[in-house]
C-alpha cells in the first residue's frame, strides 16, 4: 500500500492552499492537457484512481459517464470530494489504488491524476487496471515526469539562471537509478518513485495495452501571457501523460 501523506494535517492544509491558488501547476498544465486527451465518456463508466477532491469525478459526470467510482487512500480528500463534488452517479471509497482487483465490476475508463508516482509496484498496478477494464476500453493517466522525480537528494533538480535571472537549464541526477525517493514537500519524509520513461512505457505495453498518446506537458501561449513566469516550463516538462487502449 502506499503511503497515505494526505491525512496529514500539515500536508493536507498545504497541499488544499496550493490547489486553490489560481497559479498552481494542476490547472495550469496537467488538467488542461489531460482534458484534451479525454476519449468519449457518455454512456460510460469509469474508475478514477486517486481521486482527490473529487473534480474530475464531478466533470466525468458533466460529459455524459453514467457511472464514476472515486477511490482514494486519504479520507480526508473523501470527505472534500464528498461534500463539494457528489453527484448520485458518483460513489466514493477509501481505498488504496492498489487494491482495486477488490472491485467487483468492470469499466470502460480507467483514469489517475498525478498518483502514480506514489506506487512502489508499477507493473502490478497497470496489470490490475488492465484486469478492471472492459475491451476496448481506456487506460489515462499522468505522474511526475521522470526528469522530475529522477534527483535523488530530497530537494529534486534545480533550474539554472543566467546573470539577469533568466532560467536558461535544468540540472538532474540519478535518471536510471529507479526506485524509491524520500522528498520534503510541505512536510519532511513525503514518499515517491522514480521509473525511467522506458520503465513506465514498456509496462503499460506488456501488460497489454496498447499505447495511443504519450504527452510530455508545455504550456500553452494563453498562460504564458498570463504568468510569464511560466515560461521556464519550455526547459524541462513536469509531467507525463499516458493513454492506452485494452
Amino acid at each position: 500500500m502506499e503511503q497515505n501523506i494526505y491525512d496529514n494535517p500539515e500536508f493536507f492544509s498545504g497541499y488544499y492552499e496550493l490547489r486553490s491558488r489560481s497559479d498552481n501547476y494542476n490547472d495550469l498544465l496537467e488538467q488542461p492537457a489531460m482534458a484534451n486527451l479525454l476519449p468519449d465518456l457518455r454512456r460510460k463508466s469509469v474508475l478514477d484512481l486517486g481521486c482527490g477532491f473529487g473534480r474530475n469525478c464531478l466533470d466525468f459526470i458533466n460529459r455524459g459517464a453514467i457511472h464514476v467510482v472515486g477511490i482514494d487512500i486519504s479520507e480526508k480528500m473523501l470527505n472534500v470530494a464528498r461534500s463539494e463534488s457528489s453527484n448520485e452517479k458518483i460513489e466514493y471509497i477509501n481505498m488504496s489504488m492498489t487494491d482495486i482487483s477488490q472491485l467487483n465490476e468492470k469499466f470502460d475508463f480507467v483514469y489517475s491524476s498525478l498518483a502514480f508516482h506514489y506506487v512502489e509496484n508499477f507493473a502490478k498496478l497497470i496489470s490490475n487496471i488492465y484486469s478492471v477494464l472492459n475491451d476496448g476500453g481506456f487506460l489515462q493517466f499522468s505522474q511526475e515526469h521522470p526528469i522530475v522525480t529522477a534527483t535523488n537528494n530530497n530537494v529534486g533538480g534545480m533550474i539554472n539562471y543566467d546573470e539577469n535571472g533568466n532560467p536558461v537549464s535544468y540540472t538532474f541526477s540519478n535518471y536510471n537509478q529507479s526506485g524509491q525517493r524520500v522528498i520534503n514537500w510541505f512536510v519532511d519524509g513525503v514518499e515517491k518513485y522514480h521509473r525511467t520513461m522506458g520503465e513506465i512505457l514498456t509496462a503499460v505495453a506488456d501488460a497489454g495495452f496498447i499505447i495511443k498518446n504519450v504527452c510530455e506537458t508545455c504550456p500553452t501561449k494563453e498562460v504564458i501571457e498570463k504568468y510569464p513566469f511560466m515560461e521556464r516550463e519550455y526547459i524541462k516538462p513536469n509531467f507525463l501523460i499516458v493513454k492506452a487502449q485494452k
